[in-house]
């Protein structure tokens, strides 16, 4: 066999291709069935955190459940739920109110004096929340009381469950958010004391 031969016949030999051809696809491949696992495993854990949200939001609207220890036990809850399925997630809570539905997630009224739509120092502003100072959202911090409209949110965070949030860009750890809005229970006459107007 001639030198030119042996090298054409060594060109013809397939044999081997398809181990070169699995070592190239296969990283590829777990790294996209490792993402689209993470993936999923993110949106189940989302789901899971929605419902006890849901369920806690309800539970919180109840007279005996507007304590401080009440809201810690309804956190709990919460997490029980989340890490059954996240055992090592943490979370971040926060719970707002408002005297109506109306003024969820709006700032304090202020009147404009030069027309920008943005509060300046001197402009006067009602203090709805009375901590003495203009707030871009006029809810109080905490629960409320009776007929109070109460804004629950928790945020989760948890480590990823596969080893390539890095390559794929990801951060070691994945949050999710969820957030629930109901008006308490009137077991009582609503308290709405007037706000102060504040000219500072």
């Amino acid at each position: 066999m001639t030198r030119r031969s042996a090298l054409l016949a060594a060109l013809r030999d397939r044999s081997g291709v398809v181990a070169i051809e699995f070592g190239i696809i296969t990283p590829v491949m777990a790294l996209f069935m490792m993402g689209i696992g993470d993936l999923l495993y993110g949106s189940y854990v989302n789901s899971i955190l929605i419902g006890a949200v849901q369920k806690a939001g309800r539970d919180a609207t109840l007279q005996q459940n507007t304590s401080s220890t009440a809201t810690t036990a309804i956190d709990n809850q919460v997490m029980a739920m989340v890490q059954k399925v996240a055992p090592a997630a943490t979370y971040l809570s926060t719970r707002d109110n408002y005297t109506v539905f109306a003024n969820v997630d709006k700032p304090e009224p202020f009147v404009d004096g030069n027309g920008d739509g943005i509060r300046q120092v001197g402009e006067c502003y009602t203090d709805v929340n009375g901590n003495n100072q203009w707030d871009s959202d006029m809810g109080r911090s905490g629960v409320g009381g009776a007929s109070d409209v109460a804004q629950y949110t928790i945020t989760v965070t948890y480590p990823r469950i596969f080893p390539v949030a890095k390559l794929l860009g990801w951060g070691a750890t994945a949050s999710f958010t969820a957030q629930t809005l109901l008006k308490n229970q009137p077991y009582a006459a609503q308290s709405s004391p007037a706000p102060a107007t504040v000219c500072t």
